[in-house]
């Protein structure tokens, strides 16, 4: 399984892809924002900034909603850099977008998937990816990896070749369980990955060995 993560903080990029385990980025305006980066200027900058830190794909997302829109933004963002994703929002007239890009070659990432219904659709129309945000749901008392299962079997009956990017990750077990459940690649912040590092077990085994060592050695 594939680790983004999901921020527009480039302390945070450099310090997860200095780990050896960061496969990807993923953005979206909010995440732009909180880091202060305004204008189309300066976004399509940072874009770069991102790419020439990470050697893989980078999800950027467009703001418009209508066909004509999206296209116009995709392609210019497509135009910037060979790991450029564009991501797209789950909306008929994205479905729409994503047909288009395929046809075009440019890659995809079909965002805010909520249902299988959803992702078949975006499957079909030839996405990347797609991306159930699983904590969303869990936040509404609807299980979210239950939405990874139902995906990756339909998938998988199918033969979709499109790729479930697990969003939406409040906490290491939704990670665990998105490898667990199928998912191809999960986009998660910084806090949940690193997470993954800590066990109170590791932590007094730890400290134990070092004891002993210290009165071996003493």
């Amino acid at each position: 399984m594939k680790f983004f993560i999901d921020t527009a903080n480039l302390a945070q990029i450099k310090e997860a892809n200095d780990l050896g385990i960061l496969d990807g980025v993923t953005t979206n305006p909010s995440l732009m924002a909180k880091e202060g980066i305004v204008g189309e200027a300066a976004v399509m900058q940072h874009y770069l900034d991102i790419c020439n830190i990470v050697n893989g794909d980078v999800s950027a997302e467009v703001i418009a909603t209508d066909f004509e829109g999206m296209v116009a933004e995709g392609e210019k963002l497509a135009a910037l850099h060979e790991n450029i994703v564009v991501k797209v929002p789950m909306i008929k007239d994205g479905i729409k977008a994503i047909s288009y890009f395929t046809s075009k070659g440019i890659r995809t990432n079909c965002t805010l998937i909520f249902s299988a219904g959803q992702a078949l659709l975006a499957a079909k129309a030839g996405a990347t990816y797609v991306s159930p945000f699983v904590g969303r749901l869990d936040d509404i008392s609807y299980d979210g990896m239950e939405l990874i299962a139902q995906i990756s079997q339909l998938f998988s009956i199918q033969g979709y070749q499109t790729q479930i990017l697990a969003a939406s990750i409040r906490n290491p077990v939704h990670i665990v369980k998105s490898a667990q459940f199928g998912a191809h690649v999960i986009t998660s912040p910084l806090p949940s990955i690193l997470a993954l590092l800590k066990h109170p077990l590791t932590d007094s085994g730890l400290a134990q060995f070092l004891a002993d060592h210290k009165k071996a050695n003493s």
